[in-house]
């Protein structure tokens, strides 16, 4: 199978979601001149704005990223808020416990405990209300912190985060202690 390299830049463009991906980590990645891959980034902006399509590609701060269109928000918003209702996956209740419990945190933070990625589910999350974007962490590269929202309160029947109940603590016993038992 030939990817096309305007599918490699959409593969690319996608994996890296809402950060979304500069010029130069396209032009660095793919071994291609900065001006050859902004020919092929303008030419996909424009295919994008077809009606066809369900989102488009935008240019913000130097960063290129997939964005729904404005026109589908409402259809959006009813798939919302039927999923309100289901029950939550095990992988975002773990995201979510995390987030309760280190709050605020960046997504690198959580993929270290959860060890695995978890981009779409901050967005799926997002999506339902029950996390929320709420600043930039001082660390390199300027993450962004997440937190869960009043809705997660309302949806767990909390008054505040404080009624979560404690983890235990756990402590590891060093080699020596269990020689001598």
């Amino acid at each position: 199978m030939d990817l096309t390299l305007k599918s490699i830049i959409e593969g690319i463009i996608f994996v890296f979601g809402e950060e979304g991906v500069s010029l130069k980590q396209l032009s660095d990645a793919l071994s291609i001149e900065e001006e050859h891959i902004r020919e092929l980034l303008n030419e996909m902006i424009v295919d994008y704005r077809d009606e066809n399509h369900g989102f488009e590609l935008i240019c913000v701060n130097d960063l290129y990223k997939f964005i729904s269109k404005a026109d589908i928000h409402d259809y959006v918003q009813r798939i919302i808020s039927l999923t309100k209702s289901r029950q939550l996956s095990q992988s975002a209740l773990e995201t979510l416990a995390i987030i309760a419990y280190k709050q605020p945190i960046t997504r690198t933070e959580i993929e270290e405990i959860r060890g695995v990625g978890c981009d779409m589910m901050l967005k799926k999350l997002q999506a339902q209300d029950l996390v929320r974007e709420v600043g930039r962490s001082e660390t390199a590269g300027r993450p962004i912190l997440y937190e869960v929202t009043e809705e997660f309160l309302d949806l767990f029947k909390l008054m505040s985060l404080n009624e979560l109940p404690n983890l235990p603590t756990y402590q590891e016993e060093s080699s020596e202690n269990q020689l001598f038992e």
